[in-house]
């Protein structure tokens, strides 16, 4: 995914290019407001409001006059006010600082949810008649179904499979999978991870494939 990154604050901005990056994302950094204004077209903007040659809100304005690009806020700026007037004119969500790198990946993958799907599931049925995948999840009742029967999983199974389905075919690596499932503080061995991926492909059989990338993690391909 192609991700516009409108920040002013470096080290901010390095932190948040490195971090989206490991999560498969291709990040394009930009200063000013101009610069955000003649970018290429990409998937989704995330922009500081304390821009040095113009206010966050007026490229947020201007961005959505122009298309459905999903955009979020990222700002100091904790007021209520310009939490409203930044959703009002058109931003999709609103992250304040000091955030954390998961946060913010959070908030972006909860806004493609609601209005750019494909980009998270480019595999999934679409109303034009694409194959659906033999695999659903329900996300708000943490449910799976194989070909509409469901299949009983762990918490820490769903958990898993929810996080790799998340990107279909993107290779995490397996301390983003431990981080992401288990905890950011967890210390001990990742056995653990390879004992619900074995579970993972004795309950799901040949509906999906959770797939070894050697030295690297897993990736989760549907068929």
């Amino acid at each position: 995914m192609r991700v516009l990154l409108v920040e002013d604050d470096e080290p901010i901005a390095e932190s948040l290019t490195r971090g989206l990056g490991r999560y498969g994302s291709d990040v394009e950094w930009v200063r000013t407001g101009a610069e955000a204004l003649a970018a290429a077209p990409t998937d989704m903007v995330l922009v500081d409001l304390g821009l040095p040659d113009m206010d966050g809100l007026d490229v947020c304005r201007e961005l959505r006059a122009r298309g459905d690009v999903p955009i979020i806020v990222i700002s100091a700026r904790a007021d209520e006010t310009d939490r409203v007037v930044g959703l009002e004119i058109g931003a999709d969500d609103y992250v304040s600082k000091p955030f954390g790198v998961r946060e913010v990946i959070a908030r972006m993958r909860a806004v493609l949810r609601r209005v750019r799907p494909e980009l998270l599931h480019p595999d999934a049925t679409r109303a034009d008649g694409v194959r659906p995948s033999r695999l659903a999840i329900d996300r708000r009742a943490r449910r799976v179904h194989v070909d509409g029967i469901e299949v009983t999983l762990t918490p820490k199974e769903y958990d898993l499979l929810a996080f790799l389905a998340e990107a279909p075919g993107a290779v995490f690596t397996r301390e983003q999978i431990m981080e992401a499932v288990w905890d950011a503080n967890w210390f001990g061995p990742t056995k653990t991870l390879d004992v619900h991926v074995g579970a993972l492909r004795r309950k799901l059989g040949d509906a999906v494939a959770v797939e070894t990338v050697r030295g690297v993690g897993f990736r989760l391909a549907l068929t």
